[in-house]
């Protein structure tokens, strides 16, 4: 992919990932890849915001190659320590060896860890500024979004803002504008991913962007360390931001569960029927079935979940722990919750499954509902009424 132009003098020059298909470890599907963001500011100083991740540096330098020689690059700036956004820093100084590098003492310790360079660096905090020259650039610091080193970097000029993970998406798309695609996907992953990476911090979300608005900070674009670049309506990802953090949703209910031998299963299509009898859209999702990154971008729609469970080892499915392990840490807003599951001497499943529920200070609003072995008729109908009281629920939460 070539370097394409953002604004006058301003140029992407990152790299499109198209085969990854998982993150953070797993924990996260990219199921249309991804891609590493960098964009080099050219003035009377060139400035290089972000770099990508190892094994794409290469691609950034020929990107770069293409607008100036490397060695002409003064400043690096590193909003994010995180490998796939500083890990070709090293390749890039060996290149512009009189660059130096720029971010937050939190950043110069993070980077000193990771790569062991004794590096020139500029240590900058928010209200701080650099100039280049017809342009500069202004600095705000934005510990734990997503990590404590993190930083956005605004070009007040042209009222562009760098935030490095923030407002991101995981997308390999050959067009880098939010105008130049489909954006019923865009917002779909944008929504994936806040809810899997930036949910835990949803009130650092809100007291950051209600700072930058106070600060009088405009933002006539935003560009991102991964997937396009917001330029049609920048405000529209920020409000979106603000609803995900103050946990905004419809009337939706999820219902998440696994089955042994076909029970729990039962009980969970009688409960949607339940729901449905109430007016209010619900999913069914079985795990591991359905992808766990895919099911907390529903979640981030939805008010109410419920979660079921067969009973193993008097605890849960193996299948559904991580699942409940996961959500324990992400800590959604504003949701309410209720557990089912069938079981055959013990009926710890739904213990747990509540026990985790607290633990992601998720409200529990209704008494967990247990079958023993396999579902007759009337225990069916208390299952479609256990759906229907929960819909009830949701509609007055």
């Amino acid at each position: 992919m070539a370097s394409v132009k953002v604004l006058e003098n301003i140029f992407w020059v990152g790299a499109i990932d198209w085969n990854i298909r998982t993150f953070h470890g797993f924990t996260y599907s990219t199921h249309r890849g991804t891609t590493y963001n960098a964009y080099l500011i050219v003035d009377e100083k060139t400035a290089l915001v972000d770099s990508v991740y190892v094994p794409f540096t290469e691609e950034m330098m020929e990107n770069i190659r293409e607008i100036i020689d490397p060695s002409k690059i003064d400043y690096i700036v590193v909003n994010h320590v995180e490998p796939d956004h500083s890990g070709a820093i090293s390749e890039v100084l060996k290149q512009s060896p009189n660059a130096k590098l720029v971010g937050t003492a939190r950043c110069q310790a993070g980077l000193q860890k990771h790569y062991f360079g004794n590096w020139d660096f500029k240590v900058v905090k928010t209200d701080d500024e650099m100039s280049l020259g017809e342009r500069s650039l202004k600095f705000i610091e934005a510990p734990m979004l997503h990590w404590p080193d993190s930083m956005f970097t605004y070009v007040e000029e042209d009222a562009l803002l760098l935030p490095n993970d923030a407002f991101g998406q995981h997308w390999a798309t050959s067009k880098r504008f939010d105008d130049e695609i489909d954006e019923n996907i865009l917002m779909d992953e944008a929504a994936k991913y806040y809810a899997n990476i930036l949910w835990p911090f949803s009130g650092l979300v809100i007291k950051k962007i209600e700072e930058i608005q106070k600060m009088g900070v405009k933002i006539n674009m935003i560009a991102p360390s991964h997937g396009v670049i917001w330029r049609s309506n920048p405000s529209r990802i920020v409000e979106a931001y603000l609803g995900w953090a103050k946990g905004d949703a419809r009337d939706r209910i999820l219902v998440v569960y696994d089955t042994m031998w076909g029970s729990t299963e039962k009980m969970a299509k009688a409960i949607i029927e339940g729901i449905m009898s109430e007016g209010v859209e619900t999913i069914l999702l079985r795990l591991p079935f359905s992808d766990r990154g895919d099911i907390f971008k529903e979640l981030i729609y939805s008010k109410g979940i419920l979660l079921g469970s067969s009973t193993i080892n008097n605890g849960i499915l193996p299948t559904v722990a991580p699942f409940l392990e996961e959500l324990k840490g992400l800590r959604p807003k504003n949701k309410i919750a209720a557990a089912f599951g069938s079981f055959g001497w013990g009926s710890g499943a739904v213990k747990e499954i509540e026990e985790k529920l607290e633990k992601a200070d998720i409200e529990i609003v209704a008494p967990a509902l247990t079958v023993k072995w396999v579902p007759d008729e009337s225990e069916i109908q208390k299952c479609f009424e256990f759906g229907k009281e929960f819909a009830k629920k949701v509609k007055k939460s």
